[in-house]
């Protein structure tokens, strides 16, 4: 099994760091050796479990997805969500770093874990995981939101399935995920004393309700970023047309 590791480097003000090195498997892009032996009960699978959960306690009776929070919300409890702290994100293509605060440090961490997590509603992400951006912005999530849907529309397509060009699908993916956050700020609420654990996951459902509104406005606002586009296919179209 081939392994991909992203490791990210919490330095706190007072010098102290946490290092997360996580290793991906590269084939089904789900996280290996994240998760501690010791559970505690705020993992449960029926505490706080999504109304849209498709999992069984018989199954899975620990939620994946709260199961690869653990090690944050244990390691991280008692810092404040503004917290000052340097974030540096290590990948085999690049070094990013960023003095941030601690929740959009942890919420970007929080992000690339919940994709990865195994979690069934969480698992259309994976694509967006394998190219990991760390600390990204809401306009920066939306492109690369949308434009992983449309590419997976392309595959669809490719293999004669049926395919949505209007962004539906993607509209519900984002409702489930809103949901998914509700449920896991009430597990992190029962696990942790101080609120960056917590605060970050509003920061993701914060994007997710932002893509929501701007795929119901529709994306006019970016659509002139792609008029070369539409100037190659106007130059096209004029080259094929009849001469008088």
């Amino acid at each position: 099994m081939e392994t991909e590791t992203i490791c990210y480097c919490f330095t706190k003000g007072d010098g102290t760091q946490e290092i997360f090195n996580l290793r991906l498997d590269t084939e089904h892009l789900e996280l290996r050796g994240n998760a501690p032996e010791a559970l505690p009960d705020w993992t449960r699978l029926e505490f706080h479990q999504c109304p849209h959960c498709p999992l069984t306690p018989d199954t899975h009776p620990h939620c994946p997805l709260a199961v690869n929070l653990v090690n944050i919300v244990s390691r991280f409890d008692g810092l404040l969500s503004h917290d000052d702290l340097r974030l540096d994100v290590i990948t085999d293509e690049r070094v990013i770093s960023q003095d941030t605060t601690a929740q959009r440090g942890i919420s970007s961490l929080m992000g690339l874990l919940i994709a990865t997590s195994g979690c069934p509603h969480t698992s259309f992400f994976k694509p967006m995981a394998r190219f990991h951006l760390p600390l990204s912005s809401k306009e920066e999530t939306v492109y690369r939101a949308t434009s992983m849907y449309m590419l997976a529309q392309y595959f669809l397509n490719r293999e004669g399935r049926d395919v949505d060009l209007d962004l539906d699908g993607l509209r519900e993916i984002y409702r489930n995920m809103q949901l998914v956050n509700a449920s896991i700020i009430e597990r992190l609420r029962s696990a942790t004393e101080t609120d960056s654990a917590v605060n970050a996951i509003v920061v993701l459902d914060i994007h997710a309700k932002a893509l929501e509104v701007v795929l119901k406005e529709s994306l006019e606002d970016i659509r002139h970023l792609f008029d070369p586009f539409f100037e190659r296919m106007d130059k096209l179209t004029d080259n094929r047309s009849p001469t008088s």
